[in-house]
């Protein structure tokens, strides 16, 4: 009885508004289209108290004393001018502050003590030339990419001491729509992103660790979340030559425009399309196409809900030359781009529907609805190892899948004070089902299958529920908590064996604690700390040896953001993740391995600077150590673990009708095998790219690999034999990088 009193007691206190001091209410909008803006920072100037605009743009400041008082807001990307507002005592008074665009400052940064600002992806976002998804990706500092299938494969990924394979631990979305492909048919947590047409993009939120309860399967080293534009400004018609006879053209066409800051019902509808071709710089052409559209309609209902609806589809057909052994070039039996296996190559599509309704209630609170899903189809040719098994017909594989991802994602927001305290709780459910007919592994000859390895059909479902809870302490002290559940239940039907199809279920709890501290409106300290996972392969997870239990990650980061004057950003910091033990599905040989447990820990460093008011510089530093804590000093090495990694570059804004940039990627040496016996080669390549803005015209130029260096992408110590050789041979086998590469551009507005 008692506890019932007590829950009553606390609900009526959130539920109730305080009366007993005026209140000022109100919303952030862009002045032009009247779309909210999240995530402005608002000053109330007469106790120096700074809170932020939820999506829907709404933010309150209570309790309150009569008098006069002043808001100021600030947003990367706008400016505002102060507002005064007159407060008598029990009055609630609404404004709205219209923020107008504006060329992008480093003084327009506020350092909030909460955790929802990411500061560093709306500058890069801003900054750095985004042409391809490539480019989207390699916004995430510290994250680099490696290609290494002829273009149409998803990219390797490597951040924070990990060589992600395709996805395994980077959590990956648009619009909230999960990137990652659980089991698939080349490897856990498969992330193809060139569904996504760049142009689209809106902008980017990255964090780094597994410290967000909203962020589940995947989020260990990080989580990338890019948002698509609600509507067009502009009409778009573009056209692109490049070297290697590369082309590509893309056309976003506005269907429905009713973006005006007067009008309370905004109503938007348009659509893109990209088509890319290239014969490639192989010795093979690559014959790579790919085609995307996508549609999207936004609107408000009314003056307190709005609806999101986008469709896309793509696909993409190209050859590869795979990856070749150093023997075969220092031999000369082939060239630096040519192939052993020219056969290589594959086809990927991919359709999406995607729907989100928002709705903000009287009191603030704001409850979103997401539904999508999602239909993949897969075809992958490859040859890794040659004539190691084969010597007759090779070891060329067949890797193939199609499925379909059903999805929901609700959650509730609400701002409120507890006994004084200003406080916000997010909770949130999710349900996930993927859904694949077949999924295979088959032993090819010039794509023709001689055999199957492995064939079968999972289902895979993950069911979860979080909560993410903020205390606003004080105007510089924020504690964030947060505990996430996620429920998975595994099925997969052998079509070889003749046993019924077998399954698993498993769960796994994830607490979160970030602790943020402001000493001063330009300094912050954080502290996080926290469990996240990855799960493992359906065919994996089924299997009786297998420990029941999903992999967990634990870390733990210490760092800081801080603006040194009007002119420098930079953000620091220490962190720590160990790894349990993990089982791998290889979807090259369906075989299966454990890795044991692992540890990394390092430091990242980066900055943003405006040298004046046209020139801007980026630098970002990272190092890791990376370890197998189960084995020896001597043959505890991650292969692949990137241990130092610096990227960095200058940026002209709007000089003159002038945007250029001129960037650098560096990736050191690293293990290629555990016992640090191979070493994968680094890097560094040099890019640029300039543009001009004339009237309704751009006319652009780029090169990547400025400076022409032989350099090597994607990487592997792989044991290989080819034709003629009597024993396997266990060294790097390569995919050349791209060599001198140009390409020149018209875009028109209208």
């Amino acid at each position: 009885m008692k506890q019932y009193i007590l829950f009553t007691a606390i609900f009526i206190l959130l539920s109730c508004p305080a009366f007993a001091h005026g209140i000022i209410k109100g919303r952030i909008v862009n002045s032009k289209t009247g779309e909210p803006l999240n995530n402005a920072v608002i000053i109330l100037r007469e106790n120096n108290t700074m809170i932020l605009s939820d999506e829907s743009g709404a933010f309150e400041f209570r309790r309150l004393e009569t008098g006069v008082f002043h808001l100021e807001c600030s947003m990367l990307g706008f400016r505002s001018k102060s507002q005064e507002v007159v407060v008598d005592e029990n009055e609630i008074r609404s404004v709205i502050i219209k923020m107008e665009e504006g060329f992008l400052q480093i003084d327009q940064i506020t350092v909030s003590p909460r955790k929802e600002v990411n500061y560093f992806n709306a500058i890069d976002f801003r900054l750095r030339p985004t042409q391809t998804t490539q480019d989207l990706l390699r916004l995430v500092p510290g994250l680099f990419i490696a290609q290494h299938a002829g273009g149409g494969k998803a990219e390797q990924i490597f951040i924070r001491g990990f060589d992600v394979d395709h996805g395994t631990d980077v959590a990956i979305s648009v619009d909230g729509m999960p990137v990652n492909m659980v089991s698939h048919a080349h490897g856990q947590g498969y992330a193809d992103l060139h569904f996504v047409i760049p142009e689209t993009i809106e902008g980017m939120d990255f964090s780094k660790g597994p410290y967000d309860a909203k962020a589940g399967d995947f989020n260990t080293a990080g989580a990338v979340r890019f948002q698509t534009l609600n509507y067009i400004r502009k009409n778009l018609l573009k056209f692109e030559a490049g070297s290697y006879n590369t082309y590509r053209g893309v056309a976003l066409l506005k269907l429905l425009d009713k973006a005006d800051s007067t009008n309370s019902r905004r109503q938007n509808a348009y659509i893109a399309s990209e088509f890319v071709t290239t014969k490639g710089y192989f010795l093979y052409p690559q014959n790579f196409e790919r085609l995307n559209i996508m549609g999207k309609y936004t609107a408000d209902l009314n003056s307190s809900t709005s609806l999101s609806l986008s469709l896309s589809t793509f696909a993409s057909s190209w050859d590869a030359s795979g990856q070749i052994p150093e023997r075969a070039v220092r031999n000369g039996l082939i060239s630096w781009y040519g192939a052993i296996d020219p056969t290589e190559g594959g086809n990927t599509s991919r359709s999406n529907a995607n729907l989100s309704l928002v709705k903000t209630l009287n009191d603030g609170a704001v409850i979103r609805n997401h539904l999508y899903g999602i239909n993949y189809k897969f075809n992958l040719y490859s040859n890794f190892t040659f004539f190691k098994d084969d010597t007759i017909n090779g070891d060329e594989i067949f890797q193939y899948e199609e499925r379909n991802i059903f999805g929901y994602n609700g959650s509730y927001l609400k701002s409120y004070e507890l006994f004084g305290i200003k406080a916000s709780t997010t909770g949130g459910v999710g349900l996930r089902d993927d859904n694949i007919r077949d999924i295979g592994l088959a032993h090819t000859v010039r794509r023709r299958i001689l055999n199957d390895i492995k064939k079968g059909s999972v289902d895979e479902t993950n069911a979860n529920v979080y909560v993410d809870q903020s205390f606003y302490l004080s105007p510089r002290l924020t504690l964030n908590l947060g505990l996430r559940y996620d429920a998975f239940t595994f099925r997969y039907n052998d079509r070889f064996s003749d046993t019924l199809a077998k399954s698993r279920s498993l769960n796994v709890f994830s607490p979160k604690v970030n602790l943020y501290y402001n000493l001063s409106p330009g300094a912050q300290v954080y502290l996080s700390a926290g469990k996240g996972f990855h799960s493992n392969d359906t065919r994996v997870s089924v299997m009786d040896s297998v420990r029941n239990k999903i992999p967990s990650a634990y870390g733990l980061d210490l760092g800081t953001n801080l603006k040194i004057g009007n002119r420098v950003f930079i953000n620091a910091a220490l962190w720590l993740l160990t790894m349990d033990t993990e089982y791998t599905y290889t979807g090259d040989d369906g075989t299966i391995g454990s890795e044991g447990r692992s540890q990394r820990y390092g430091f990242d460093f980066s900055a943003r600077g405006q040298m004046n008011k046209w020139l801007f510089f980026d630098f970002d530093l990272n190092y890791c150590k990376s370890r197998l804590t189960d084995n020896s000093d001597e043959t505890g090495y991650l292969p692949l673990a990137p241990k130092f990694s610096s990227i960095a570059g200058l940026s002209i804004r709007n000089l003159n009708g002038f945007n250029a940039s001129l960037r650098y990627r560096y990736l050191g040496q690293r293990p290629a095998a555990e016992d640090n016996s191979i070493v994968a080669q680094g890097y560094f390549i040099m890019d640029a790219v300039v543009n001009y803005n004339v009237e309704r015209f751009q006319i652009s130029l780029s090169t990547e690999n400025l400076f022409n260096q032989k350099w090597k992408e994607a990487q592997f110590a792989t044991e290989s034999r080819l034709r003629g050789e009597s024993v396997p041979i266990t060294e790097i086998h390569f995919t050349p990088g791209t060599p001198l590469f140009i390409k020149a551009g018209l875009t028109y507005l209208f």
